[in-house]
């Protein structure tokens, strides 16, 4: 089941365990396992929430993944196109790298610092591939652990119910196979939508920096978010990333 921390999971619980607390037959509670019973009712999928310890975002997860449908791979196309107003915002934004992600952490655009910030990594076009198939990754970001355990959970809990797009399967099966550590964290079941926070990065051409993260969802375009950062004013992060404008030439809109 999935969770939202590290320990939300209840320890050691049996089948009969969990379907005697959830109030559920064993037999029904084994058909839910093993996805023999598609149409569980709200109170079911509220009582095995409570069972798991599950938060509130983990436990609207899970009642997403009981409404859950097929579709095609990138739907109808539109969460790939990013709209010009949008693209113009991007580029406005003159305080830090910033872009443009659809659902499976893909990048469909970003602005000239971004460019800049990311020029010459491996896998820049997707947040995850960068962050588990990049070799210097671990370099680039010094806490990196934490920051790819977020963005897992971040995957979970953006998809919700859409965990069958091909693409999405494709990327999972992917980094499963190329990543050990993507496989365990993944296999965690970990939810969590990335929150504004702080991340570490240690750049090759301007040294460390900490940068402010903030995302908005773009409601013209279901499924895609605007990542932005920042830098505090006055901080040798905000003279990093001027110094990174100079190195680039850069221009301020």
């Amino acid at each position: 089941m999935p969770s939202g921390h590290d320990r939300r999971r209840t320890p050691g619980l049996r089948r009969d365990e969990v379907a005697l607390l959830a109030g559920v037959s064993v037999d029904y509670y084994m058909r839910l396992e093993q996805g023999r019973e598609r149409r569980p009712s709200d109170q079911v999928i509220d009582a095995l929430a409570r069972v798991f310890h599950l938060d509130a975002e983990a436990a609207e997860y899970l009642h997403q993944l009981a409404r859950t449908r097929s579709r095609r791979c990138g739907g109808d196309g539109e969460d790939e196109q990013v709209k010009p107003h949008v693209l113009l915002l991007l580029d406005s934004w003159n305080h830090g790298p910033a872009a443009v992600l659809n659902r499976r952490t893909d990048v469909l655009a970003k602005n000239a610092l971004a460019v800049a910030f990311v020029e010459g990594f491996e896998h820049a076009d997707n947040i995850l591939r960068m962050l588990f198939l990049n070799p210097v990754a671990k370099g680039f970001f010094p806490d990196w652990e934490k920051e790819a355990r977020h963005m897992v959970a971040h995957l979970r809990a953006v998809v919700g119910a859409d965990h069958e797009d091909p693409c999405l399967l494709e990327l999972v099966e992917e980094l499963s196979e190329e990543s050990e550590a993507f496989r365990q964290m993944w296999a965690r079941h970990d939810v969590r939508s990335r929150r504004g926070d702080a991340v570490r990065y240690r750049h090759p051409l301007v040294g460390d920096l900490i940068l402010w993260h903030e995302s908005f969802s773009v409601d013209s375009a279901p499924g895609q978010r605007l990542f932005t950062t920042r830098a505090d004013p006055g901080s040798p992060s905000e003279e990093a990333l001027a110094k990174l404008r100079a190195m680039k030439r850069l221009c301020l809109h």
